[in-house]
């Protein structure tokens, strides 16, 4: 009977061991359940954190050359720059249309289509072309380098604006009289494609013809016709005047070598053509240009009002001393005549 008992009584002690171990098992696993149910609390609340704005802006530079080059350089550095600093993402398109109308055309559509936040084109057929693309959208504009807003039909439209390198010409008509006063006859070559040109080559045909010097005007619309029209003047001509003119641009380096050879100075509208060969200039800083552009677009992304074109101060006087030197030119006077006078090498 006592074995029996004993029997009983340990049986139940092994069952009460068992059950005391499976509760302390239990309670183990339940902490670590809170875990990740805390972490998905956490991952929850960072996906509400507002994100950053994000803006589509497209670039398009109507040909290449090196003042439009130095001036899109500068747009899209100032413009990662900004969106850097103000916790903003701008995500920039960039296009070429090779100075033709089809072209730029075609790509205004294209970013029209994309639904572009804010277009950003360069020189004057390259902002007309994208004025008519945008033409019923609310897509801001703001353009670079337009020698003459008004005579581009660029004033008084609505989301239009940018900087404008208007040139001051009778300064660089008076630079050209001060290095030779004997001047007696000057050559006018520009592109009658270029709403750049007009404003300019009036000015300078009434500058010369109130000083009562004569005038010889050429015109092209392609770089041959350009060429061809430079060397036309060789012989007949003491100097010649070039406005900002891209078409001119675009064919500088042959020109200046023709007008050098034949010993004519070469005064243009840009620091562009004298890098590229021509004798001087008095123009603007492009890369503040640029700077400039790409300030005014980020103040309208950011909500601000559309503002009046900008003018950019001038009068920095750039001269090529290689080109001096070929002419044999003293080009000490122009210190006088401005705060600034740079002095670069053809290529720089």
């Amino acid at each position: 009977m006592k074995k029996v008992i004993s029997l009983v009584l340990s049986v139940m002690m092994m069952l009460t061991m068992f059950a005391g171990c499976k509760a302390s098992g239990t309670a183990e696993t339940v902490a670590p359940t809170a875990a990740p149910t805390s972490a998905a609390t956490a991952e929850t609340a960072a996906d509400t954190t507002p994100a950053a704005q994000e803006f589509n802006v497209a670039i398009v530079q109507q040909l290449d050359h090196a003042s439009l080059d130095e001036i899109h350089t500068a747009i899209v550095a100032q413009l990662q720059k900004l969106a850097e600093g103000k916790g903003v993402k701008v995500n920039i398109q960039e296009f070429n249309g090779q100075n033709d109308a089809t072209v730029l055309n075609q790509i205004g559509a294209q970013v029209v289509g994309d639904g572009v936040d804010l277009i950003i084109p360069i020189a004057t057929l390259a902002a007309q072309c994208m004025v008519t693309a945008a033409d019923g959208t609310d897509i801001p504009i703001v353009y670079a380098a337009i020698s003459d807003p008004e005579a581009a039909g660029l004033t008084g439209l609505d989301n239009v604006t940018g900087t404008s390198d208007a040139l001051n010409t009778a300064f660089i008509l008076d630079m050209m009289l001060a290095a030779n006063p004997d001047i007696k006859t000057v050559g006018l070559l520009y592109s009658n494609s270029e709403a750049n040109s007009a404003t300019p080559i009036a000015e300078a045909k009434a500058y010369l013809q109130e000083k009562q010097i004569d005038f010889v005007e050429k015109t092209g619309n392609t770089s041959g016709e350009i060429v061809e029209a430079a060397a036309s003047m060789v012989g007949r001509v003491d100097a010649v005047f070039t406005p900002t003119d891209n078409v001119v641009m675009a064919a500088e380096v042959t020109v200046a070598e023709t007008l050098n050879e034949a010993g004519i100075p070469h005064y243009t509208g840009a620091d562009s053509f004298v890098a590229a060969g021509a004798f001087a200039t008095c123009g603007i800083n492009y890369t503040e240009l640029g700077i400039y552009t790409a300030d005014m677009a980020m103040d309208i992304l950011l909500g601000g009002a559309v503002p009046e074109f900008h003018v950019m101060d001038g009068g920095i006087i750039t001269v090529n001393t290689e080109t001096a030197a070929i002419l044999g030119i003293d080009y000490s006077v122009f210190a006088s005549m401005a705060n600034t006078v740079v002095e670069v090498k053809t290529g720089e």
